[in-house]
């Protein structure tokens, strides 16, 4: 694999103010013990944040507590993952743990007929009150390893179940995540594994799930999974499973990975490149060109690098005629490969100069921004300059970007620019995580279309900030 090009000059604020990050009010009550991440809802107005031995949901347009998950697990909840494609009033969440198991929590609402809002606004008049005061008296979850003494297992009050553990891994649990159609869950551990679970249920409410795959080959631990996103032609030309799962391990690796033919999950991919720890991969939620989505990954070096998969078009046209090959007459499309050719087609403006933990890529406005152990968020935008025709015999510099068609890259050059920071994001605590979610609170001109930052640190708050995007010239 070709070194990938150097990381792009970071621009000072003075050149470039076209992006500021604001302030908001933070969620409401502060959990006062480490917070390791927050993950939206995908279609209601909900943020689950994952602390301690339990996970706290949020609403978005209170700003504050609209339920809790507690007594499940007997370490920290490390990460959360919400259940798409439910109706609007069912809710299923699975918290990933340090005790090495996943447990999964349903909450079933009592108005079918509302959505969106009105359900959220509903629920959380009648929880918010009840979850802010357990907040406020329950102080044994502070230590990750102690016993847990909440026989509760049912969460808070009636409204959430846990309903299934999912046992397997022989040590913690770091990541969870369901596939786009809510039929897959990978979770992933310290045991330098990953296993993926099917959903095996009759029905919504029937929690049966099996074990489809366990992963072993990465050397160290595995600190993130992450689905591919189903984006429009992301498989027009794909011979196998259109998921696509992808891990990052403290071994300096990415791996891609994909079910094949025979219903075996196989590596396609091993992404090498970090010269540290690789915390978390993050996929392009919007790819343009009709090219398959991009990836992030981010890592202990103070890197991110992004990773463009090589098109394959040219190769697919060359089997659709059916031509057979030299070796005993087997048509090439059953001589395939499953292996997939990656490059580091960027490494982003250095803003960090310690551990990246979390990276989140915008969908609505293109933007990532990144946080981590030293407390900075730091938001980047890529802008696309028109590349110049190359003469007939030219040769690509060592460590560049290939040409188009070489490297499925969009027929433009694109260069990413450091727009904005936030040092001290919260205060002199590491910062855990960042995403991006839709605005519905009071102070959004446009409820549900607007975006913001939400981060989550060692300080245990959970804190929203206002991302305010302006014309270049300054107007």
């Amino acid at each position: 694999m070709a070194p990938p090009p150097p990381p792009s000059e970071p621009l000072s604020s003075s050149t470039t103010p076209s992006v500021k990050i604001l302030p908001l009010r933070p969620f409401q009550p502060d959990l006062h013990e480490r917070a390791w991440a927050s993950v939206p809802h995908p279609t209601l107005p909900l943020l689950a944040t994952a602390h301690s031995k339990s996970a706290t949901v949020f609403s978005l347009a209170t700003l504050s507590s609209h339920s809790s998950l507690t007594g499940g697990h007997t370490r920290s909840v490390r990460s959360v993952a919400w259940k798409p494609g439910l109706p609007p009033h069912k809710l299923c969440l699975v918290t990933g743990s340090f005790d090495s198991t996943a447990g999964l929590w349903r909450w079933d609402g009592d108005t079918a007929g509302e959505v969106g809002p009105a359900l959220e606004m509903e629920v959380t008049a009648r929880s918010a009150a009840r979850s802010t005061a357990a907040h406020a008296g329950d102080d044994s979850d502070r230590d990750d390893d102690g016993d847990d003494n909440d026989s509760d297992r049912g969460g808070d009050g009636k409204d959430w179940e846990f309903t299934l553990v999912l046992e397997g891994h022989d040590s913690e649990i770091k990541s969870c995540a369901f596939s786009p159609s809510g039929a897959y869950l990978a979770t992933c551990s310290r045991d330098k594994s990953v296993w993926i679970w099917e959903d095996i249920g009759a029905s919504d409410d029937d929690d049966e799930w099996e074990t489809v795959a366990v992963l072993n080959e990465h050397e160290g631990d595995v600190k993130a999974v992450a689905w591919c996103p189903d984006v429009p032609g992301r498989n027009a030309r794909r011979r196998f499973s259109p998921d696509v799962l992808a891990s990052a391990s403290y071994d300096n690796t990415v791996r891609v990975w994909r079910e094949d033919g025979d219903g075996e999950w196989v590596c396609v991919a091993v992404l090498e490149g970090h010269d540290g720890t690789v915390w978390g991969v993050q996929w392009e939620p919007r790819p343009s060109h009709g090219r398959f989505p991009r990836l992030l990954s981010h890592s202990a070096d103070g890197t991110i690098r992004v990773w463009t998969l090589k098109d394959d078009e040219d190769d697919d046209e060359g089997q659709s005629s059916g031509a057979r090959s030299a070796l005993g007459g087997i048509p090439n499309t059953m001589r395939r490969s499953l292996r997939e050719e990656w490059t580091c087609t960027a490494v982003l403006p250095m803003a960090h100069g310690r551990d990246i933990y979390s990276v989140a890529w915008s969908g609505e406005s293109g933007l990532v921004a990144s946080t981590g152990s030293d407390g900075i968020v730091a938001l980047y935008k890529e802008v696309e300059e028109p590349a110049a025709v190359p003469a007939p015999d030219a040769v690509p510099q060592e460590g560049q970007p290939a040409a188009d068609g070489q490297n499925g890259a969009s027929p433009s050059a694109a260069s990413w620019k450091l727009v904005a920071t936030q040092p001290g994001a919260h205060g002199p605590y590491e910062v855990n995580h960042v995403t991006w979610c839709r605005r519905y609170d009071a102070g959004s001109s446009r409820r549900g279309e607007e975006e913001m930052l939400v981060t989550t640190g060692d300080d245990g708050v959970v804190r929203p900030w206002e991302v305010r995007i302006q014309p270049e010239d300054g107007s």
